[in-house]
């Protein structure tokens, strides 16, 4: 992937040392577990989650990533680092009044997915109000829109013909958006 990206990420003040590995962004555990329970000693604290997850069977112990990050005496060490969702997956294991907004902010999110599942207009719906929250223009929400309705069609028929996702698609994708912009500039 070349080399990694490194980020700092502030929450309620505190750091949270964070790292782009394996396509995705990976955080410090014992960052997060400092931040959402006060605890005077939060390696021990984790050192103590992880002990109780593993004897409950919990799988995201295996995804445990060690990656190097600064300490606060300027060395740097192997941190135990999880992607944003199994951090997610940790933030549910905490007993504190810190982790419970998060943990009602998960148990909503999951409940508007199902209700998505469930009717998908709604997912439609939320990403128009996403858009319009980040300050789009109502033209560029609709035809973003429409766009992302144009592409799923073209991409399910490509695939009821037997194209396989991955490489094929990216490329197909890339020479119909340069017809595109060369349409517009023409």
């Amino acid at each position: 992937m070349g080399q990694k990206e490194k980020h700092l990420t502030i929450f309620e003040g505190k750091r949270v040392r964070r790292d782009w590995y394996n396509d995705q962004w990976y955080l410090s555990v014992i960052d997060v577990i400092e931040i959402l329970t006060d605890s005077t000693i939060p390696k021990r604290y984790w050192s103590d989650l992880k002990i109780k997850l593993k004897n409950e069977g919990s799988e995201v112990y295996d995804k445990i990533v060690q990656l190097k990050f600064t300490s606060s005496d300027g060395k740097k060490y192997e941190t135990d680092c999880f992607s944003i969702a199994d951090i997610f997956r940790i933030i549910q294991s905490i007993p504190s009044p810190k982790a419970e907004p998060f943990k009602l902010w998960l148990a909503q999110v999951g409940k508007e997915r199902i209700d998505e599942i469930r009717d998908p207009e709604l997912a439609v719906n939320r990403a128009k109000t996403i858009y319009e929250r980040k300050g789009y223009p109502k033209d560029w929400i609709d035809k973003r829109l429409r766009g992302i309705n144009v592409r799923n069609t073209l991409t399910d028929e490509w695939k009821s013909r037997g194209l396989k996702e991955g490489t094929n698609f990216a490329i197909l994708t890339d020479e119909i958006y340069k017809e595109k912009l060369a349409s517009k500039v023409a």
